[in-house]
């Protein structure tokens, strides 16, 4: 079955970064888009970037451009989202989504915390 994973979150300072990765499974990996949302306390789970399957297009919520990058590793079916300069306002939990054979399915998240 289709399983997501992800880690790499946890607590960094204002300005600091974090890569988070998602593990995939049960699926053909580089045939599907993946995307990265967010939801932080008290609102509402938001897209953060996307990538497609071949990974040559990447979209991004325009107000995190230039301060997160999307990527993936066909090989290792894995996604990653790499985020600089980060602000407390990131503060999320971040997860892994994908669409397959029009299923959703999410990992369980992982918690980005900024703070000094």
């Amino acid at each position: 079955q289709v399983q997501l994973v992800e880690s790499g979150g946890g607590l960094v300072q204002p300005g600091g970064s974090l890569r988070l990765s998602c593990a995939a499974s049960g699926f053909t990996f580089s045939s599907y888009a993946m995307s990265w949302y967010r939801q932080a306390p008290g609102k509402e789970r938001e897209l953060v970037a996307a990538i497609t399957g071949a990974g040559g297009i990447r979209n991004y919520v325009d107000s995190l451009k230039g301060r997160f990058t999307i990527s993936r590793d066909n090989a290792k079916n894995t996604v990653y989202l790499q985020m600089n300069s980060l602000k407390p306002e990131d503060t999320a939990v971040y997860y892994c989504n994908a669409v397959v054979k029009g299923m959703d399915y999410w990992g369980k998240g992982t918690l980005v915390t900024v703070s000094s």
